[in-house]
């Protein structure tokens, strides 16, 4: 399915209007709560656009529906409609990713982690100049780059990423929020120019399916925000930035990670601040055997700056 990104920026317009907020909650949580409604039809729009529930013909004003099936986001089964997005609430604005659940190579992910992102990052740009080129790399949705850009007003922003359906939701998502702003499928190499400010929230999960949304490579899942880290390093103009959301497993009471990352700041004369923000996320994750055989003992919720002095 193709998303339509100008129909979807005006669904969040409309849902806006209807004063819709809904905060996006972890995969367990979630399937928690709809446990307790089991073979429930929505009865209101968060039913529709947060807790991904199948609605009947008639229950969205036609201006919604509309708006959905022009953006190639309305499925129809049995008779029955449902949502391919979900809506969330963060910092004032509405975000538009996969609906519920995001089981799929391709799903655009969103919840209690991209909170805990947009948070790091919208403090940390309180001590930030007001950068040329701001890079969302690994963008997804986009509510990082789009709220680091609310705050910091760049002169051009590049939200980047490799998977064309969350391009286009974070097109939708920024157009919603008055911005303007370039999409790039691929990676920090694809983008043209100087750069002065990275953010990224890797995938961080040693995640056995290997999806992409998810799966963080070697290291117990934070090779690839340490591979980011040293692209990003290489590409950063002269008293350029990386802001660096991750998670990190702590295995023997070490970081490896913190590490890793001190490591590469001394070789790439940049300085390092590394702060741990939330000590046990995704404690679901160490059942996992790759955790278990290594003897990890919790993933915390790590934030890094990465400065080039």
């Amino acid at each position: 399915m193709t998303f339509s990104p100008e129909p979807l920026a005006a669904l969040l317009e409309a849902l806006d209007r209807e004063g819709y907020a809904f905060t996006t909650v972890t995969p367990e949580t979630h399937a928690r709560v709809l446990r307790r409604r089991p073979g429930e039809v929505a009865g209101d729009l968060r039913d529709v656009f947060g807790w991904s529930l199948p609605f009947t013909d008639g229950l969205l004003a036609s201006e919604i529906s509309d708006l959905l099936r022009e953006g190639g986001a309305l499925e129809e089964r049995n008779g029955a409609f449902r949502s391919l997005v979900r809506v969330s609430s963060l910092s004032g604005r509405l975000f538009l990713h996969s609906a519920y659940p995001t089981e799929a190579e391709d799903s655009v992910f969103f919840g209690p982690d991209t909170y805990r992102f947009a948070r790091f990052v919208e403090a940390a740009a309180q001590e930030l100049e007001r950068p040329s080129h701001l890079v969302d790399l690994g963008a997804g949705a986009g509510p990082g780059g789009i709220s680091a850009a609310g705050l910091l007003e760049p002169e051009r922003i590049s939200l980047v990423d490799i998977n064309p359906k969350a391009l286009a939701l974070a097109c939708a998502n920024a157009m919603a929020a008055g911005m303007d702003v370039e999409t790039v499928e691929g990676g920090l190499g694809d983008v043209e120019g100087e750069v002065d400010l990275v953010i990224a929230n890797p995938p961080f999960i040693a995640d056995p399916k290997g999806r992409d949304y998810r799966d963080g490579g070697t290291m117990l899942g934070a090779g690839l925000s340490l591979d980011w880290a040293r692209q990003s390093l290489g590409r950063l103009a002269e008293g350029g930035t990386m802001l660096l959301y991750t998670g990190s497993p702590i295995v023997a009471g070490e970081d490896a990670l913190l590490s890793a990352l001190a490591e590469l700041a001394d070789e790439a004369g940049a300085t390092l601040r590394y702060e741990e923000l939330d000590p046990d996320i995704f404690g679901e994750e160490l059942e996992q055997p790759a955790y278990a055989e290594a003897g990890a003992e919790r993933i915390a919720a790590v934030g890094a700056i990465l400065r080039r002095d």
